[in-house]
C-alpha cells in the first residue's frame, strides 16, 4: 500500500500588528509556487491576529495568489485608526471609562478594555467575504480553517473550525474543538487582547484572545487532518541561538517600566507557549524515530509529524522602535507614560503599531526569511527544484 499523501497544515500565531511578518513569508511562498498553482494549506490554523490572516487565505483559498495579493495590500494599508480610536477623544474617553469603572468602580458596567478597538469591526466586514471559505471546501481547495479564542468563564481556549466531510470534534485539558460557521465576531474574539481590547461575546460566553492559556497552538492543525505544519512564528528573538554561549547584555540597573512588564507578558502570551509547542512535537518526532520498526506510532499518540518554522530574523521590538513617530499623538501620548515609546518598551508598541511603514517593513522581512529557506520550504511542499528561483 501507497503511505497518503501528506496533508500540509499552515500555523498562524497571533500577534497584534506583528501579524504583517506572516503576510511576508505568505507572499514568499506564493512566488515560489508555479503560476496558477492552488492552495498548497488544505488546513490552515489562525490565533489572534493571525486568526485575520487565515480566515483572509481561507476565503480566497480558490486563488491562492490573488489571495496574498489582497492580504499583502490590506496589511500595507493599515493605520491606527483602521483597528481602534486614536483620535484625542476617542482615546481620551475610553482610558477615562477605563479608570472610573474598572479601578474606582464608578458608573455603569463598560467593556474591560484601555483601547477602543471598534472600527476593526468595521473593517473585517468591509474587506473579508468569507463565504469563500464554502466555496474552496467543496472544490477541495480546503479542508479546514479554524480560529481559537479564550473563554474568559469556562477558562477553555476554544477552537471553532469549519471545515468539510466528517470532522470529530475533540476535548482534551483546557482545549476543546467546536465545528461553526466562523464569522467576523470568531475573529475579533480571538484578535481581543486582554486589558487592551474588549472581550466579543459569541453565545453565553465572553471570548478574549486565544493565545490566552493556549497550550498547544499546533494541536489544533492535527486534530483537523494536517501531518505536516509550517509554523510561521512572530517571536521578537531569533531562533538558532547557541544556548552553550550566553548573550552578553549591558544591563542599566533600572527598574522596569509598565511597558516593559506588559512587553514580556504579552510574549509570554503570544510567543512561548508556540515555541514550547514546536520544541515538544521536536522530542515526540525524535521518540518516535526510535521505536522499533512496526510500532503502532499512531495509536501511541507518537506518529512523525514534520514541522518546518519560519520565524523573524531581526528583533521586532527593535523594528518598532524606530517606526514609533508613526503613531498618531494622541496614542504616542497615551502610551509614554508607561514607557512603550522607549525602546526598553518597545514590546507593547510592537503589537499596536498599525502602520503602513512598520507593517511594510515586516512584510518585507518575512519575504527574505522565507526566501532565505527557498530549498527547505520547496522540498517541504513538495516543489520541484526548477520552480525555485535563484
Amino acid at each position: 500500500m501507497s503511505p497518503a499523501e501528506p496533508v500540509t497544515g499552515l500555523i498562524l500565531s497571533g500577534g497584534g500588528a506583528r501579524a504583517a511578518y506572516q503576510v511576508g513569508v505568505l507572499a514568499a511562498i506564493a512566488e515560489l509556487l508555479p503560476v496558477g498553482a492552488s492552495n498548497p494549506f488544505p488546513v490552515i490554523v489562525g490565533t489572534s491576529a493571525g486568526a485575520i490572516n487565515a480566515v483572509s487565505l481561507a476565503s480566497g483559498a480558490m486563488d491562492f495568489r490573488g489571495a496574498i495579493e489582497a492580504l499583502t495590500a490590506f496589511w500595507q494599508g493599515f493605520r491606527s485608526h483602521l483597528v481602534l480610536r486614536s483620535d484625542w477623544p476617542g482615546v481620551i474617553h475610553q482610558a477615562s471609562r477605563f479608570v472610573s469603572h474598572n479601578l474606582m468602580g464608578i458608573g455603569a458596567q463598560v467593556p474591560v478594555a484601555l483601547l477602543n478597538s471598534s472600527p476593526l469591526r468595521g473593517l473585517l466586514n468591509d474587506k473579508l467575504n468569507m463565504t469563500g471559505i464554502d466555496q474552496a471546501i467543496a472544490q477541495k481547495q480546503l479542508q479546514a480553517v479554524a480560529v481559537t479564542a479564550f473563554g474568559y468563564e469556562s477558562g477553555q481556549a476554544v477552537t471553532f473550525y469549519q471545515g468539510g466531510g466528517t470532522i470529530d470534534a475533540w476535548l482534551r485539558h483546557r482545549r476543546i474543538g467546536v465545528p461553526t460557521q466562523l464569522t467576523v465576531e470568531h475573529l475579533l474574539a480571538s484578535s481581543a487582547i486582554p486589558l487592551l481590547f474588549a472581550p466579543v461575546k459569541i453565545g453565553e460566553e465572553y471570548f478574549g484572545d486565544g493565545a490566552v492559556r493556549q497550550s498547544a497552538p499546533i494541536s489544533p492543525a492535527l486534530h483537523l487532518g494536517a501531518s505536516r505544519v509550517l509554523v510561521v512564528g512572530v517571536s521578537g528573538n531569533p531562533r538558532g541561538v547557541d544556548p552553550q554561549q550566553p548573550l552578553q547584555r549591558a544591563y542599566t540597573g533600572q527598574q522596569p517600566t509598565l511597558a516593559q512588564i506588559g512587553g514580556h507578558m504579552l510574549n509570554s502570551t503570544f510567543i512561548d507557549s508556540l515555541e514550547s509547542d514546536i520544541e515538544l512535537l521536536q522530542r515526540l518526532n525524535q521518540f518516535g524515530h526510535l521505536l522499533p520498526d512496526g510500532t503502532p506510532t499512531r495509536a501511541l499518540g507518537v506518529a512523525p509529524v514534520e514541522v518546518l518554522v519560519i520565524s523573524p530574523s531581526q528583533p521586532i521590538d527593535e523594528i518598532a522602535a524606530r517606526h514609533r513617530q508613526e503613531l498618531p499623538a494622541a496614542l504616542r501620548l497615551f502610551l509614554r507614560g508607561p514607557g512603550a515609546t522607549k525602546t526598553s518598551g518597545a514590546g507593547v508598541l510592537s503589537y499596536l503599531l498599525f502602520e503602513a511603514g512598520y507593517c511594510s517593513e515586516l512584510i518585507e522581512l518575512g519575504r527574505r526569511d522565507a526566501l532565505a529557506k527557498r530549498g527547505e520550504l520547496s522540498r517541504f511542499l513538495g516543489l520541484a527544484e526548477s520552480v525555485v528561483p535563484a
